[in-house]
């Protein structure tokens, strides 16, 4: 009796100390703060200060027998309810983990598209760049070629009319035949004069 007063004792005054220390160290809530804070203990055990010694030693084992049952039972459901609710929160981590998973594979997907998004802009740029360029050179060829032509064109233009101009001369032109007669006529014809 005068033990489970101590231990009794003991608890309530250790709990008191906890909680000073607690308020007067910690000034920003933690998740550890606010469970201590928050945490509801359980009711004092009707096994505490349950025992009563009686007088038959075989009613005595009995009855110790009997309260290591029920503190077993007591201990077993206490087990069960800690093992179901690591189980909750072993399921409750998992499944902020896929969430957590799913959510980076959609923004990993996400930037992919970004990316794929932008190549095909850039893409697409170079590739209209690349026709600018290629209409540029067409042009600069065709210009070239235009420029040979009409080059070309002055050229046959000048032969076509130095060709006029010595089939024009060609026409005066006397025969050896009668190149001699021409001659005599122009002595004698120079000389009247």
């Amino acid at each position: 009796m005068a033990t489970s007063r101590i231990l009794h004792r003991s608890t309530t005054i250790l709990n008191t100390i906890r909680q000073h220390s607690h308020r007067s160290l910690s000034t920003a809530v933690s998740h550890h703060n606010d469970h201590q804070r928050n945490h509801q203990y359980v009711s004092q055990s009707d096994y505490l200060n349950s025992w009563k010694p009686p007088k038959d030693p075989k009613q005595a084992q009995s009855k110790l027998c009997q309260l290591r049952r029920e503190y077993a039972m007591k201990v077993k459901a206490v087990r069960k309810e800690y093992i179901d609710e690591m189980e909750v929160m072993r399921i409750e981590k998992q499944r902020k983990d896929e969430i957590k998973k799913e959510a980076m594979r959609i923004e990993g997907e996400e930037r992919k598209a970004v990316k794929a998004a932008a190549k095909k802009v850039k893409a697409a740029e170079r590739e209209v760049a690349e026709e600018e360029f290629r209409l540029t050179l067409l042009k600069e060829r065709a210009e070239k070629l235009e420029y040979h032509k009409s080059r070309e064109n002055k050229i046959m233009e000048k032969k076509a009319e130095k060709t006029r101009l010595l089939k024009q001369q060609s026409s005066l032109w006397i025969d050896e035949s009668e190149l001699e007669g021409k001659i005599l006529e122009a002595i004698v014809g120079s000389t009247i004069d």
